[in-house]
């Protein structure tokens, strides 16, 4: 083997075998990557059984979006009068909003798949009527009473969260992902639950819309109690006992449904209904968008902020009516507005939850949606009559803002709860 004229580079590592030596080279281990920890939202859907109740309560969740904006279209479609379908719609909502605290202490004491079920039939049975009524042209006052006879319809939202509760107490880090997940749901709900029924409603006939709300909704509930693996166990409340909320927190989400109800009806009279659905469906795109990046961070931030920002951008579907009154205009500015929602709903909420003892706390939430359904009808009404009486619908938008505003006005004050709570202290409470 002759001389090499200059030093040679450092071998490799020799690697024997039986019958020769071969050069082989150094031989590196891989280093370990370690694996990316799961994100909260995976983390939040790893419990069994979650998915199953989850994939329920969206469908059962769904029709909420849809019945009022079905009703608007079907009534004034059939009679002619945005003023009379925001009337009935805002009866059934109130109706509703007296009732549903009765069905959520029932079910907090005799459990949810008891009471869900028959509630959402006898509700079912309502909506039937109804269509019918409409249908078959009879009288205006039959209509007020089918609305009302909807009453029933359980608070699947208020359950849904009530399962969570149970299944992350004391870890408020994973309870507030679970909580902007649910406000998205919420948000997502409402998002394709008004396309859907203007589709149904200008494609197909004006009952449509109603119609498959109705059999969606007693799907949903059925598949959601089955779940019975998640469901809260039925603990006895000590007696005489109910649940409580602060005057001022009842009052902000008694403002907050007259910002959603007359956003929706005044966003109907406006636009034309197959594209009022698409336009009120952005307005919830963008609460939904926010809501789930709201679940990540770990900062909340205070009521009183979010309401700030929701009056402020509440503004933008007024100016945008009165002075450009463009579509994609109106649009814009109601997907900004929207954002301002599912942060602010959030937070109430968690405030919710504080305020209620565990053996009520169906009946809590459910106290913060019959305020939201309050508000909701007297809302509705109050936008249904000044577009109408308006020079233009344009005007009514001012609703919404003022709604908005007053819940900031509620907030904004300190306030005392409105009667003592099982297992928690009463006295003055801030809203900040």
């Amino acid at each position: 083997m002759p001389t090499p004229s200059r030093p040679l580079p450092r071998p490799p590592l020799l690697a024997v075998t039986p019958e020769t030596l071969a050069a082989a080279p150094r031989f590196t281990p891989p280093r370990s990557v370690p694996p990316r920890p799961p994100g909260p939202y995976a983390r939040l859907f790893a419990s069994p059984g979650v998915r199953a109740f989850t994939a329920g309560s969206l469908l059962a969740r769904l029709p909420m979006g849809m019945f009022s904006v079905s009703a608007i279209i079907m009534i004034a479609g059939s009679r002619g009068s945005y003023a009379l379908a925001g009337a009935v719609t805002a009866t059934g909502l109130a109706a509703t909003a007296a009732a549903a605290p009765w069905t959520a202490r029932l079910v907090d004491r005799h459990g949810q798949a008891r009471i869900a079920v028959p509630a959402t039939v006898c509700a079912v049975l309502g909506w039937l009527a109804l269509l019918l009524c409409v249908r078959f042209d009879a009288p205006d006052w039959t209509l007020f009473a089918a609305y009302a006879a909807t009453a029933t319809t359980p608070n699947t939202g208020g359950m849904s969260r009530a399962r969570w509760a149970h299944l992350h107490r004391g870890d408020p880090a994973a309870l507030h992902t679970a909580n902007s997940f649910e406000q998205a749901a919420d948000e997502l709900c409402f998002m394709l639950g008004p396309v859907l029924a203007a589709v149904l409603c200008s494609s197909l006939f004006p009952e449509a819309g109603t119609l498959t709300a109705a059999v969606l909704l007693l799907t949903g509930v059925l598949v959601f109690a089955s779940q019975r693996a998640t469901e809260p166990p039925v603990a006895p409340p000590p007696p005489r006992t109910r649940a409580r909320l602060p005057l001022g927190l009842f009052a902000v989400f008694l403002a907050l449904g007259g910002v959603f109800g007359a956003m929706e009806v005044v966003t109907l009279a406006y636009v034309d209904a197959p594209a009022a659905g698409a336009i009120l469906a952005l307005a919830a795109a963008g609460s939904c968008a926010a809501g789930l990046v709201y679940g990540r961070i770990r900062r909340t931030v205070g009521l009183r902020s979010c309401l700030a920002a929701l009056t402020v951008l509440m503004f933008l579907p007024l100016l945008s009516a009165l002075t450009i009154g463009a579509l994609p205009a109106l649009a814009l500015a109601l997907l900004l507005a929207g954002t301002a929602t599912a942060p602010t709903m959030i937070t109430a909420m968690a405030r919710v939850q504080r305020h209620t003892p565990a053996s009520r706390l169906n009946e809590g939430m459910t106290l913060a949606v019959t305020a939201l359904l309050a508000g909701f009808a007297a809302g509705s009404a109050t936008g249904g009559w000044t577009a109408d009486h308006a020079p233009t619908a344009a005007y009514a938008y001012a609703i919404p803002v003022i709604a908005a505003a007053l819940a900031l006005a509620a907030a904004a004050a300190p306030q005392k709860a409105s009667g003592p709570r099982a297992g928690s202290r009463a006295g003055g409470q801030y809203m900040g």
